[in-house]
This record gives structure tokens, sequence and C-alpha cells, in this order.
């Protein structure tokens, strides 16, 4: 129910919220509610919560687990979460999957690539451009999974043909997809980027296809590293093809 329809919303202007505000935390939530209040139009009396103390009575007196809440003319909408639906908005749950930070990495990978571009060549739209941007989502895709090669590598076992026959494989492919993502970018030492680009690419891009397309497999990609919510799908199959393809556009130029 958006705030445009609601009856509720034309007449209530004035909440009350209650949020943790000690010497060594402000709540970060708190500090989300108050301010989606406030946009909307909302008078916020603001309770601070400053003592665990305080806290704990407050959960007692009305029943909650936790901190911040809101009312409204007396009614509890609830957290940042609840205030969020109250406002007609949309909670993700919690392993609800998204190629949302898939699509963030290759927006700002492809501006990246178009404004080395611009600035080398004067022109944003140029056929290294392209090349760059494969190069560069690749360093920073290893970049992510090298923040914690335990958690992708336990997650990259779960569909990774190679690496289920020699585990070693899932801990150095971080290592290996940046260092072919340097090497390329620079456009140096080909005789190495170019077969790890086919090889890595190649292996990713059949063990991707076998899990989804035909075993039928509901899994989460490693490719943003372990604890992305990134389903496995068509997104994986086209950033290993997309270097397997840089591989032999570069064996051709």
């Amino acid at each position: 129910m958006s705030s445009a329809t609601s009856p509720l919303h034309a007449h209530r202007k004035h909440a009350d919220l209650y949020r943790m505000v000690m010497p060594g935390h402000v709540c970060s939530f708190g500090l989300k509610s108050k301010w989606q209040l406030e946009r909307r139009g909302y008078t916020v009396e603001d309770h601070w919560l400053r003592t665990r103390e305080e806290v704990d009575a407050f959960k007692a007196e009305h029943g909650v687990a936790t901190t911040p809440q809101t009312f409204v003319d007396g009614q509890r909408i609830g957290g940042n979460d609840d205030l969020t639906r109250f406002f007609g908005g949309s909670v993700p749950a919690k392993d609800q999957t998204s190629y949302r930070p898939v699509a963030a990495l290759f927006a700002m990978t492809a501006l990246m690539a178009a404004a080395v571009s611009a600035a080398v060549f004067g022109t944003p739209l140029t056929l290294q451009a392209l090349a760059w941007f494969v190069s560069l989502s690749m360093c920073v895709l290893a970049l992510l999974k090298l923040q914690d090669v335990e958690r992708f590598s336990t997650m990259f076992l779960n569909y990774d043909l190679l690496a289920r026959r020699w585990v070693p494989y899932a801990y150095l492919y971080p290592f290996l997809e940046g260092l072919t993502g340097v090497l390329m970018t620079a456009g140096v030492a080909r005789w190495l980027s170019v077969p790890v680009a086919l090889v890595i690419g190649g292996i990713g891009a059949v063990s991707v296809f076998k899990a989804v397309y035909l075993d039928k497999r509901a899994l989460k990609c490693a490719c943003v590293g372990g604890g992305s919510n990134v389903p496995l799908g068509f997104v994986s199959l086209t950033e290993n093809l997309f270097m397997v393809g840089m591989a032999v556009w570069m064996i051709a130029a």
C-alpha cells in the first residue's frame, strides 16, 4: 500500500521513533527510519535509548525483539524494514537471489573502460575499450573472490568440474583470473594470459552449462565472491564466454 493511496498516511504526519543512541553506538537502522519518516513529511518525536538498560526495558514493555521501533498515532509500525513496507517499499528476503551485484559490477567496469579509452584515444567508443571492459571485469571479479577465498572455494566446488576433481583449483582460480585480467589489461605476456583465459573460461562455461541447463540445479554463483546471492545461470555463463572470447580476440589480433 503506497503513501499516495493509503488513507492512514493522509492524516498521520506525526511519528514516535525509539532508537539506540549510545556513547559507543548509534543505530544505523534508527537513522534510516528517521530519514524515511522525515522525507515523507512526518514530524518525528525522536526518543533516544541511551543505555542497554533502557533498551531492554523498552523491549520488555512493548514486547519487541529489536529496535528501532516506529509508532504512528500510537500504532506500532515496527522496525526499519516494517517502515519501508508501510510506505509501499519492498524488502528483499534474506536468501533472495538477485543479478544486481553483477549488473552493478559490469556497469562500473564498462564506465572504467570507456574512461580509460577516452583518456588514451580521445573517445570512449573503441575496440580497445571493449577489450578493457572484459579484462577489467576479470580484475574486479577476482578482487571480490580474493576477499574471502575460503568461502569462494566452498561455493565454487558446488559446480566447477575441475575443482571437484582437484580441490586446489578452487583456491587457485581467483589468483589465475586476477593475473590474467591484469596481463590482458596491460597487453603483455599474451603467451601466459591467453592460454590461462582459454582454460579457466572454457572449464567454467562447460561447468555452468552442465549444472544449470543439463542437471537443472538451482545454485548460487561464486562469480562475485562466496557470500553472494547471485543465481548461477546465464550471467555466469556469459562471464566465462567473455573470457574465452577475449583470449580468441587476442590470438587473432
